[in-house]
């Protein structure tokens, strides 16, 4: 298989970073689309091994000559906010850029897409806790404007296989790892490093960041076609991920249950001070909302089907928190975990 050449959107991502450093060490052939201003720093000790195109997923004419000459597309570009002042250009670049993505591969002749969506496209449904792949979507408050736009994004991914293209799809829960401190997850080991107090009362999903990579790798690399998977590696309380995270870091964990009328006021005042210092809020009303609501994301499917393993999240946060050490230790913004 390592003699197939691959595509990888998103690749200089926190996901995206990782998903590279399995497919070098596994030997195949790689391009990478990135953007301009993309930073390179988790790619880095990779880079040269890496043909970079620099591009944009909105961009048709350019992604068709990007997958000449290429088998297999792994799809792991996307927007992530829960501003809503990005709602409309996230659903654009989610849905329309995947949707691009779909139409070049079809176009190309590619034998073979893997699609990296999300848990929140499976939709989230008041008093039903339980979410497997065989949920349908349904329109709900709970659901977010990123759930929103990874949900269109993956419904062109099932079209693309009813025009003919080969497809799998991964759903990956919260994922964990170490990455940019300042962006997406990673901001929680930063939060919690700095001694965070409060915990709110929800409880949802968490994943390996290396589980996502190498199980997108271990579908493309497998005969099975047209389905989709939870990746999951526990659900867990806030309360426990905090309290675990703090452990691993050696920091006193949160003791404090956050009411809601306390998260209410979190993410107003956190809006307020985004408005004057022109910055993305690190807490929003829909993730306020989120951290109240408890949801259990069921991983069988894959463990039954493929015999997959995932990582204790222990172990995950243990080595994230090394990781970040580590990178304080250097003065640097990020860090990479070793690969397992």
């Amino acid at each position: 298989m390592a003699n197939k050449q691959v595509l990888v959107t998103g690749g200089t991502g926190f996901l995206g970073a990782y998903l590279l450093a399995y497919l070098v060490q596994k030997g195949y052939q790689i391009k990478a689309i990135k953007r301009k201003t993309s930073s390179m720093n988790l790619v880095k000790g990779i880079e040269s091994q890496i043909e970079w195109l620099e591009g944009d997923i909105l961009d048709t004419p350019f992604l068709e000559t990007a997958m000449k000459g290429v088998q297999q597309v792994y799809h792991a570009a996307a927007i992530v906010s829960f501003d809503p002042k990005d709602a409309a250009f996230m659903l654009k670049v989610n849905a329309e850029g995947t949707a691009n993505m779909v139409n070049a591969a079809l176009y190309e002749g590619i034998e073979k897409f893997v699609h990296i969506s999300s848990i929140a496209a499976l939709g989230r449904k008041e008093f039903q806790p339980h979410i497997n792949e065989t949920v349908h979507w349904e329109n709900s408050k709970e659901n977010s404007n990123y759930a929103i736009s990874k949900f269109k994004a993956e419904c062109e991914v099932w079209r693309g296989m009813q025009e003919g293209l080969n497809i799998a799809i991964v759903n990956p829960s919260v994922i964990i790892g170490a990455g940019n401190w300042n962006q997406g997850s990673c901001q929680l080991v930063q939060k919690v490093a700095k001694g965070f107090k409060f915990y709110p009362k929800g409880c949802t999903g968490f994943v390996d960041v290396r589980d996502v990579a190498r199980a997108a790798i271990l579908l493309m690399e497998s005969d099975i076609l047209g389905e989709r998977y939870i990746l999951n590696g526990a659900n867990w309380s806030y309360q426990k991920f905090f309290t675990q995270m703090a452990k691993a870091l050696n920091q006193t964990p949160p003791n404090r249950l956050a009411a809601p009328w306390m998260v209410n006021l979190l993410w107003r005042a956190e809006w307020l001070r985004s408005k004057i210092f022109r910055s993305s809020p690190l807490l929003s009303r829909e993730t306020a909302q989120t951290s109240q609501a408890t949801y259990y994301y069921h991983n069988e499917k894959i463990i039954q089907q493929l015999g997959y393993d995932f990582i204790p999240m222990e172990e995950t946060l243990q080595t994230t928190a090394d990781a970040f050490q580590k990178s304080q230790e250097q003065g640097l913004n990020y860090g990479l975990m070793p690969l397992y």
